[in-house]
């Protein structure tokens, strides 16, 4: 028995390994972790179990039979987060760059496979090269086994996808179906095409960094949902996420013990919104003012910051919050808000997550740009995904909702459940100015008769009476109880029951 168990061992001090202490050194040069520390930083001390470590490639063409290493490029198993399942797989780019091989792909494939029939989520580290060319149609079809399952898996289990490194090719298209992607500044980058290929084709002179960097797709495509400083920095995120998030579309998020008082009241609500409708204010502080311990896990934070979305607790239930952001834009809805919101409020539908609204907005953005790039499609996203939704919908209109932005934000109109207006809700078609304009055109030639004019209008619908007169709105609350009194609604909706009619999917707006 004592020859096998050192043979054992030997075989499993070798897969350790990796590709050699050289190539870790050179992982370690470019300040990044290798795959092995990696799942020590995210998952639970000692909670890691490994499969497939013995595994290689079966590939015999261009010398490969004389380059195998036992895993083949990948570490595959299960471990805990803060006590949770989650099933993770993590690229080793120390062996074979990373590469993604037939059988590379199966291991990924396995756990995934039984990730679906346990209901746990599923962390992937990418840090790949890309396909293995040396085994030509075999790495690809391994790619689209993949996605198939990523395919599947979508709004069955979360699926978080944390690029480490290259990702580019068809590789990008995993994480891109997946509900959230991190990326490490400076060392990660995604694209289809590379900035060689771009180079010939295009005569596009770039940087890996300018062309698919962290920076690029947090900000401008808003592919990635976050980036961090490091590789630490992103996986003890990753870790916090997972606190909010439950296992599966079977399960309810964890509650959490809360030290924050349910009834709190927040006297600063009071005097947050500026005197002149035309001034900013930050709806962060709102939200901070709103939750548990003043703690949210934004998402998409450095993208369409003209609304925002984010994870938070109240009374220590998983809370998903919508909010416009006066500060960027006056909080208009465009085409990256919309198509940001939607995906947001899709994603709690699917995992049971209640959904916050905060409304602040003027309308949709307008102009030549917004129209030709579709806002009314994108805005139908939004529209659709709030009409869509069947868990609990809870709305607070603080200031202004005007024309059909106050519809698509979580109206009462689209099985909104609980919505509530602050007295400084201005709830109309459009702002009291413009309507004066458009209702009393002689007025408008003459500044005085405009201004009374406009006064007269704001007086009749820009306030939240008029809607709470239809019953569009369920009460109007002063601003600094508005924690207590979305926390007993959320109480009230724990048990609600709403099913849409039956289909085989929907046909949104894409």
């Amino acid at each position: 028995m004592k020859p096998v168990l050192e043979e054992l061992e030997r075989r499993r001090e070798g897969a350790r390994k990796g590709g050699g202490e050289a190539r870790v050194a050179k992982q370690h040069e470019k300040h990044k972790l290798t795959a092995r520390e990696r799942l020590l930083v995210l998952l639970d001390e000692g909670s890691f179990e490994e499969w497939d470590m013995f595994v290689e490639h079966r590939c015999t063409d261009f010398g490969m039979d004389e380059n195998k290493v036992p895993g083949d490029g990948v570490i595959t198993g299960f471990g805990h987060i803060c006590g949770r399942p989650v099933f993770v797989y993590s690229q080793d780019f120390t062996v074979l760059g990373g590469s993604l091989s037939e059988t590379h792909a199966a291991k990924i494939c396995k756990i995934m496979d039984q990730a679906l029939k346990v209901g746990v989520p599923v962390i992937g580290l990418n840090d790949s090269g890309g396909a293995r060319i040396q085994e030509g149609v075999a790495s690809l079809g391994g790619y689209a086994e993949v996605f198939q399952r990523n395919v599947l898996a979508s709004g069955v289990v979360p699926q978080i996808s944390l690029v480490m490194g290259p990702c580019a090719g068809g590789a990008v298209y995993s994480p891109a179906i997946t509900d959230f992607i991190f990326m490490v500044e400076g060392s990660s980058y995604m694209f289809v095409t590379g900035p060689d290929v771009v180079k010939t084709v295009t005569h596009e002179e770039l940087t890996a960094e300018e062309l698919g960097g962290a920076s690029q797709h947090t900000k401008t495509s808003g592919v990635a949902h976050g980036s961090f400083a490091s590789d630490l920095d992103m996986l003890m995120e990753t870790r916090r996420l997972l606190s909010f998030l439950p296992l599966s579309n079977r399960e309810e998020a964890p509650i959490l013990p809360c030290n924050d008082a349910a009834d709190r009241a927040s006297p600063v609500l009071d005097t947050i919104i500026p005197d002149n409708t035309n001034m900013p204010y930050d709806m962060r502080a709102v939200i901070s003012e709103m939750v548990d311990e003043q703690d949210f896990f934004e998402i998409h934070k450095d993208f369409a910051s003209n609304i925002i979305c984010c994870f938070a607790r109240m009374e220590g239930r998983s809370v998903g919050i919508v909010a416009n952001q006066p500060l960027v834009l006056a909080g208009c809805l465009d085409i990256n808000a919309s198509r940001k919101a939607a995906r947001f409020v899709r994603f709690c539908d699917a995992f049971n997550i209640p959904i916050v609204t905060l409304v602040d907005v003027p309308g949709f953005m307008p102009g030549l740009a917004q129209e030709a790039g579709g806002i009314i499609n994108h805005g139908a996203k939004l529209l659709f995904a709030y009409a869509e939704a069947t868990v609990p919908k809870i709305t607070v209109i603080t200031r202004k909702a005007y024309g059909g932005a106050y519809d698509v934000m979580a109206s009462k109109h689209l099985r909104g459940d609980v919505n509530y207006a602050w007295p400084s809700a201005e709830i109309a078609v459009m702002g009291p100015e413009g309507a004066a304009r458009i209702i009393f055109r002689e007025a408008a030639k003459d500044a005085t008769a405009l201004k009374t004019a406009t006064d007269d209008y704001r007086e009749k619908f820009a306030n939240p009476f008029v809607a709470a007169s239809r019953g569009y709105l369920d009460d109007i609350i002063m601003p600094r109880n508005s924690r207590r009194r979305i926390i007993r609604a959320l109480n009230m909706l724990q048990d609600k029951d709403l099913t849409n009619p039956p289909r085989k999917h929907d046909n949104l707006p894409l």
